[in-house]
């Protein structure tokens, strides 16, 4: 069991003074994919008129731009990030660069897995879309809907993929996600899955070092001492921005809110926050 001290805060204004950079996941943290979090909007207009790097990282498999309508969509205020880093952008940059190089040949037939008819994450790529997995040659989980479907289905989908070893790629490694009807398993779960079935999965985002560096590029590539990253995964923030070398800030209103024991989490991962607070504003 680890003795390290973990400070507790009310709010992330105490963050103000200690750190330039700020590295903000968005679900769980910002809003609950319906609605900000009381304080969020505020609290991170805050940072910006105080002078700090906004650098917001998520686990979307959609792309940036996507990311950013919806934000604002939200009511969050235009300007109050610098930049925005998802999973699913640093995806589509890793496609289109093996597109240019020759090893994604034209048509490759893509079983994808999204939210809504989402599109994004293979806009402008040389990918045919596929609905099965019988004759898929590549699998993007981007996204899940685990609010409309059960596991079956998808297992039922990635079965004959699976069995045939076609390589997955999973844009979104979390496991569970908030909806409108409660937490629901994610696409990190699907990926698990496919796992399961005997399939191979390459993961892309948080807790990985690729999407943190090029948030940290995005940033001026800052003394680490100087950036702090906040989320509400301890899997995926807290050992992600842990193994990235900067501070770290669990908030408790995502999908830890009535968490029985953190302490155990934290043991059981290995991964140990900096500091808590309950949610993401500013200060009471």
């Amino acid at each position: 069991m680890s003795t390290k001290t973990v400070e507790h805060l009310d709010g992330i204004g105490a963050l103000v003074e200690r750190y330039q950079v700020f590295l903000l996941d968005q679900f769980g943290v910002l809003h609950d994919g319906t609605s900000p979090y009381p304080g969020a909007v505020e609290a991170l207009s805050a940072l910006k008129h105080a002078g700090k790097t906004v650098v917001l990282v998520s686990n979307s498999g959609r792309r940036a731009r996507p990311n950013e309508t919806r934000l604002l969509k939200l009511g969050f205020e235009p300007g109050s990030w610098d930049h925005f880093v998802s999973s699913g952008e640093i995806a589509w940059r890793s496609f289109q660069e093996m597109a240019v190089s020759g090893k994604l040949r034209p048509n490759t037939k893509c079983l994808l897995i999204s939210r809504e008819g989402d599109r994004s994450a293979i806009e402008d790529l040389p990918f045919a879309l596929t609905g099965e997995g019988d004759d898929a040659e590549l699998v993007l989980i981007a996204a899940s809907e685990g609010d409309r479907y059960d596991i079956d289905h998808y297992r039922r989908l990635f079965a004959p993929a699976a069995m045939r070893q076609v390589p997955c790629f999973c844009t979104n490694p979390d496991k569970i996600m908030l909806t409108a009807v409660g937490p629901r398993f994610g696409a990190g779960r699907l990926a698990d899955l496919y796992e399961s079935l005997g399939g191979s999965v390459t993961r892309i985002g948080k807790p990985y070092a690729p999407i943190f560096d090029a948030a940290l590029a995005l940033a001026g590539n800052p003394d680490r001492s100087s950036v702090v990253c906040v989320g509400d995964s301890v899997e995926h923030d807290v050992a992600g921005g842990t193994g990235a070398g900067v501070a770290t800030a669990l908030v408790l209103s995502g999908i830890l809110a009535d968490a029985p024991d953190l302490g155990g989490l934290f043991d059981s991962l290995d991964a140990y926050p900096d500091y808590t607070t309950d949610r993401f504003k500013f200060a009471d």
